[in-house]
């Protein structure tokens, strides 16, 4: 099973770019986590949104032109949810989740705190409401693909410049820490460091200066796995010959007859 992320940073924009075409015919997905979508479910009726064979799941924030997740499947799921119960979350589409038997994939756009120090706080309430969720359920022997938008770099190793961002949202020591408690502490794996683990393999750059060109980039979007995953992760990639935004694609490949009970 293939599975991708991808921050679109505007899904109407990407389209233009060609990412549905890509999508669908080179990218050999069966699963498309989307971020970022900033639109609403009205503005995508084009065929070029509805493609043949591909399921279709939105979940849009309530302010038009912000945020939303969005996850494309080929086969159709057991069930599909959204939101996680708290109000920055639910308001802004930022969680959506598709279930095939007993795996559930997710798309996750989780809060930036670059603008301001309000932005900063949201974001530490996200982090704070999520992670309980996160604990209960790998205490209950779920099967999560968390795909997503994280807006942290773990390690110096996920980012260029690390020495000149130990201040800066994104790379901040609590933001860290964070994530680590989720994989030391909770157990959950990051799927892309379990089968790569060279340096310089980023998933977003800023549109400041050259920094795409010179690849001074960050890695902060993620899969996310349950421990009984890890040992399904078989191969891992970053998409970078068509840049659809500012973030590229990022591709798990998973061999789901691994899995572990």
């Amino acid at each position: 099973m293939r599975i991708i992320s991808a921050n679109l940073n505007g899904i109407r924009s990407a389209a233009k770019k060609g990412f549905f075409d890509w999508m669908t015919q080179d990218s050999n997905a069966d699963i498309v986590c989307i971020q970022e979508t900033k639109a609403q479910a009205h503005q995508l009726d084009d065929d070029v949104f509805n493609p043949p064979g591909w399921f279709r799941f939105l979940f849009d924030a309530e302010r038009p032109g912000y945020s939303g997740t969005a996850i494309y499947s080929r086969a159709q799921p057991d069930a599909v949810s959204t939101g996680l119960g708290f109000e920055l979350c639910d308001t802004q589409g930022r969680w959506i989740e598709a279930r095939f038997k007993d795996l559930t994939v997710i798309s996750l756009y989780l809060p930036s705190g670059s603008a301001n120090d309000d932005a900063q706080a949201r974001k530490d309430v996200f982090l704070t409401e999520l992670m309980p969720i996160l604990k209960k359920r790998q205490a209950n022997g779920e099967k999560l693909i968390i795909c997503g938008d994280w807006n942290i770099a773990h390690k110096e190793i996920d980012l260029k410049n690390w020495k000149g961002n130990l201040k800066n949202s994104g790379f901040l020591p609590h933001e860290r820490a964070w994530l680590t408690t989720l994989f030391d502490g909770v157990g959950f794996v990051d799927a892309f460091r379990e089968v790569d683990t060279r340096a310089e393999q980023y998933t977003w750059w800023s549109n400041r200066g050259q920094a795409y060109a010179n690849n001074v980039g960050w890695r902060i979007d993620y899969h996310i796995v349950s421990p009984a995953l890890a040992p399904c992760i078989h191969a891992a990639s970053i998409y970078k010959d068509i840049k659809f935004s500012d973030h590229a694609p990022l591709i798990i490949d998973y061999d789901l007859a691994k899995i572990s009970s």
